[in-house]
């Protein structure tokens, strides 16, 4: 039987994930009990719509405590500050420049369960974040893209 992979978090990620989990159990499920026995009260369920979209946020809530659960289940925490201070590991925040473009960005390296590019977080698994992971300032990243190679530099590590 193959080992399943860990959830690789940071503290922060985790305290996130079960805050979340918490308000989920707590508080979410208890506010859903009361929209559908509400709306059972209205009588007819084959016709009523306030019933059927609070059984679909019923769904939806507990499939994401069973989503945190799982992660939960299987989590490895990472300390950001045992990492290093002059390589790149996870729980560090880089700052990269496309040569081509001159464009800056700064992410910080987490697991795969809590990135996010749009918040500015990428994976350590992600093309970028796998390439990033050892290097220091001033290394050259290149990365194999559709259209072409992208190279990246290391300006910045915290």
């Amino acid at each position: 039987m193959a080992e399943e992979k860990k959830n690789i978090l940071t503290y922060e990620g985790l305290k996130r994930y079960e805050d979340e989990l918490h308000d989920l159990k707590v508080n979410r499920r208890q506010e859903v009990a009361a929209k559908i026995k509400e709306a059972r009260e209205q009588g007819d369920l084959s016709e009523n719509a306030e019933y059927d979209a609070a059984k679909d946020e019923q769904r939806d809530i507990e499939a994401r405590i069973n989503e945190l659960e799982a992660i939960l289940k299987n989590v490895e925490v990472v300390d950001e500050l045992d990492a290093s201070s002059d390589r790149i590991n996870i729980g560090s925040t880089v700052t990269i420049r496309d040569l081509e473009f001159g464009d800056e960005d700064t992410y910080k390296i987490v697991g795969s369960t809590e990135a996010n590019s749009l918040k500015g977080t990428i994976s350590n698994e992600s093309p970028v974040g796998r390439e990033l992971i050892g290097k220091g300032v001033g290394a050259v990243i290149e990365i194999e893209a559709p259209g072409g190679t992208v190279k990246y530099e290391v300006i910045g590590l915290e």
